[in-house]
């Protein structure tokens, strides 16, 4: 049975595949009334997928000269656009006129220019800034990808600005390896920290150890959503340094306290019943990931509790975000890789969690959380 429902499905594909390249029914697709519509989206789709790279670097544009923030204060002129901005009056409209397709800025009767829809969303997180900004590394590892698949192309800028990812010895990194990408990823933690906490109630709980959670913004945002909680934080030495200056900062520093170590090596703490590792398991490799999930389950109580929250692979809606976006991120960055919960629930059951659940989230595409207890 199963053998004859992949023929069918393989039969079916063929024919569908058939069709869709045919130039005829290509044009009668689009003349009919009633796929018009269907084909117009996957033209439209195709063109996008094509013409994507060229769609960020206009955004990175925004970004890099200060457009929309500089929109947020209210409507602006052309010339002052012109004049903010240091470009010419040619330059500056193709970038206003591109800008405005994207949603990022919105073309106002007058002739001058206001913040877009898409461009209000984007100064509301300012970690999407700062990760436009950070993709300039990633364009330029992609710019051979075949290159990239084979591992060709020798050291990539992600591979060295992770720099953890590259080292033999990542817990001997000094500060100032670490701290660019620890000042990125707190920038990019601020939503996805609410979701968790919106999604999973911590009350009954005691400590939260936050493994791998950098400078601290996760661990922070329990503490102030809990605040009957004690938090830890474990990540590498240099890291959990700028934790601690960050909870003694927030007025957290009699209930707060950064470890720090190699989670790949070293034990982690005792005494939490609750382990987050919020976006870590993807950056590591499957054996990485055994033994990390291992540590845990050795470092929690019966009872105890892991939340492991990441973007997942094949989430409804969102799936290049996990195989096209985060697969092609992580092989220029050198380590990790997107999974499924599928993947995740048989990695979790294998280090002897038991009753794993996928929770809800207001924001899966940015965000899947899963819990798992020890017995």
């Amino acid at each position: 049975m199963i053998g004859d429902r992949i023929n069918l499905r393989s039969r079916w594909l063929a024919l569908r595949n058939r069709l869709l390249a045919n130039p005829r029914f290509q044009r009668w697709a689009v003349d009919f009334p009633l796929t018009r519509p269907l084909a117009q989206r996957r033209a439209r789709a195709l063109f996008d997928v094509t013409a994507g790279f060229v769609y960020s670097q206009i955004l990175f544009a925004c970004v890099q000269l200060g457009l929309l923030p500089f929109l947020a204060a209210g409507p602006r002129t052309r010339d002052e656009l012109a004049r903010h901005l240091g470009l010419d009056a040619a330059g500056t409209l193709r970038l206003l006129k591109a800008a405005s397709t994207l949603g990022l800025v919105e073309p106002l009767p007058d002739g001058g220019y206001g913040l877009g829809a898409q461009g209000a969303a984007l100064l509301g997180n300012p970690g999407i800034a700062a990760m436009v900004e950070h993709h300039a590394m990633l364009y330029a590892d992609l710019a051979d990808p075949i290159a990239l698949l084979r591992g060709e192309g020798g050291p990539t800028r992600l591979g060295t600005y992770w720099s953890y990812a590259a080292s033999a010895e990542p817990a001997g990194l000094e500060a100032g390896a670490v701290a660019d990408y620890s000042r990125l990823m707190s920038a990019s933690q601020s939503l996805v920290a609410g979701d968790i906490l919106d999604a999973i109630s911590l009350q009954g709980r005691h400590c939260l150890l936050d493994v791998g959670g950098g400078e601290g913004r996760f661990a922070a945002s329990v503490a102030a959503r809990w605040p009957h909680l004690r938090v830890q934080l474990f990540d590498l030495p240099a890291v959990a340094a700028r934790a601690q200056e960050r909870f003694e900062r927030e007025g957290l520093g009699e209930r707060a306290q950064a470890f720090g170590g190699n989670m790949l090596v070293d034990a982690l703490p005792r005494g939490a019943d609750l382990i987050s590792l919020v976006r870590v398991v993807h950056d590591h490799d499957d054996e990485s990931v055994r033994h990390l999930l291992a540590a845990v389950h050795a470092a929690l109580p019966p009872g105890g509790t892991l939340l492991l929250a990441e973007p997942l692979a094949g989430t409804p809606g969102a799936e290049p975000m996990g195989e096209a976006y985060f697969g092609f991120y992580l092989l220029a960055m050198g380590s990790g890789r997107p999974r499924t919960p599928a993947e995740l629930v048989v990695m979790l059951e294998q280090a002897g969690f038991v009753r794993v659940r996928q929770r809800r989230t207001r924001r899966p595409l940015l965000t899947g959380l899963i819990t798992a207890e020890v017995g």
